[in-house]
């Protein structure tokens, strides 16, 4: 809470949806005011002879009524809220003047002694609005804030929900390895779950931050019988649900790349259980960009292909067509691929692709034990055995890998 001259500002939340609300002036502090007054729903009108870029899109997309004129003697009648932001302080006096007098909360940006109100510095999670004022200190304001909704949102802050839960699973994807580099919801989702399966190469960072209630499960260990392991793991969350347990199912990368996602999202919807998806950060894009590498580049790849590389060409099973792998001049992504490299690289040199196209192979990237291996289709092969390349390992083949040479030279990874 913040203090004007003796006495405390009184915080209370608007409820503007349908109500006008009169913005003057047409420039950053608008630009930045603007988005939060939309999503509450008010009526807004723009008074302001020209406008920022962002502005006028919002008023192109009829987000905002634009009146492209100054601000004039009447402009706040009928008026719930007044955001007096323009640059002309002779204006801004009197549309503050006029406020008063009409009983209109009134923000001024230029002159914060002068308003009848303060716009604080506010966030949002999971239904939950966090709004702090500091007086005539916005960065400690923005500060406060961003540390409760963070708090939030992973869990770090204790808030529990008094509210019955609705058991289902969540599907959450990890991300390539650094916990860091999970999604904020799948973090949160992490922070409330009572049961956690994860698969084995899930960000096994995030597990030690578990509450010491969570009961974690190793997919790999999941016995299984004679049954195939999907289907003891898509069993063993539908038991967790069913006992009422709030359930995330923790993946590495994206749980829809090569990660069988949707095979238990289909298991549990015939189960008749509530399933929520919560995308990941993919390796196939992530761990590149962790070594210097950018899949695509102005003037060298526009395109890119990530593939699979569970099943080797010479597999009557494969739906991967190697021949047209060959023929494409963007980059090629190959995930789950180290232990048949040398089958992969061979039958894209015999389909036409050059054996001087350069190859980087980054091992455990964006952890701590990152590291990247450099070769070519024609030698990479014996580079993997030599420098004893393990998985898990993501496989970038195309020119843009010269880039990322570049890019580590000039002070990049």
């Amino acid at each position: 809470m913040a203090e004007h001259a003796t006495h405390p500002a009184y915080p209370v939340g608007l409820r503007l949806a349908g109500r006008r609300v009169v913005v003057i002036g047409g420039g950053q502090v608008a630009q930045r005011r603007l988005p939060a007054l939309i999503a509450a729903g008010a009526d807004v009108v723009l008074v302001s002879p020209s406008a920022t870029p962002s502005v006028e899109a919002m008023a192109e997309a009829g987000e905002i009524r634009w009146e492209r004129r100054r601000y004039a003697e009447g402009d706040l009648a009928d008026t719930w809220y007044a955001l007096v932001a323009s640059s002309d302080p002779a204006a801004n006096r009197t549309a503050s003047a006029e406020a008063e007098r009409t009983r209109t909360w009134c923000v001024r940006s230029d002159d914060a002694d002068a308003a009848t109100a303060w716009t604080p510095a506010t966030g949002r999670s999971e239904g939950v609005t966090v709004a702090v004022l500091t007086g005539h200190d916005p960065r400690r304001s923005a500060a406060v804030r961003d540390a409760v909704v963070e708090g939030l949102r992973d869990g770090t802050l204790a808030a529990p929900h008094h509210r019955a839960r609705t058991p289902g699973v969540a599907l959450v994807g990890g991300g390539p390895g650094d916990p860091d580099l999970i999604t904020v919801r799948g973090r949160r989702l992490l922070a409330e779950a009572d049961v956690v399966i994860a698969d084995r190469l899930g960000p096994r960072d995030l597990l030690d931050e578990l509450p010491p209630h969570v009961e974690v499960i190793d997919a790999a260990k999941i016995p299984y019988g004679r049954a195939m392991a999907q289907e003891a793991i898509n069993a063993a969350l539908i038991e967790h649900a069913k006992a009422g347990k709030a359930v995330v199912r923790l993946k590495g990368g994206d749980p829809f790349v090569f990660g069988r996602g949707m095979e238990e999202v289909q298991a549990l919807a015939e189960a008749g259980i509530a399933c929520t998806v919560v995308p990941g950060i993919s390796s196939s894009i992530s761990v590149p960009a962790a070594a210097g590498i950018p899949v695509t580049h102005r003037g060298v790849a526009h395109e890119f292909t990530v593939v699979s590389g569970h099943v080797t060409p010479d597999d009557d099973r494969s739906l991967v067509d190697w021949a047209a792998l060959a023929r494409l001049r963007g980059t090629l992504v190959l995930l789950m691929a180290v232990d048949k490299i040398g089958a992969i690289a061979q039958a894209l040199i015999e389909h036409g692709k050059p054996s001087g196209t350069p190859v980087a192979l980054v091992q455990e990237g964006t952890t701590a034990a990152q590291r990247r291996v450099d070769a070519t289709l024609a030698t990479v092969a014996d580079v993997v055995r030599d420098e004893g390349v393990r998985p898990p390992a993501v496989i970038v083949i195309g020119d843009v890998v010269a880039l990322g040479d570049v890019a580590a030279l000039a002070g990049g990874r």
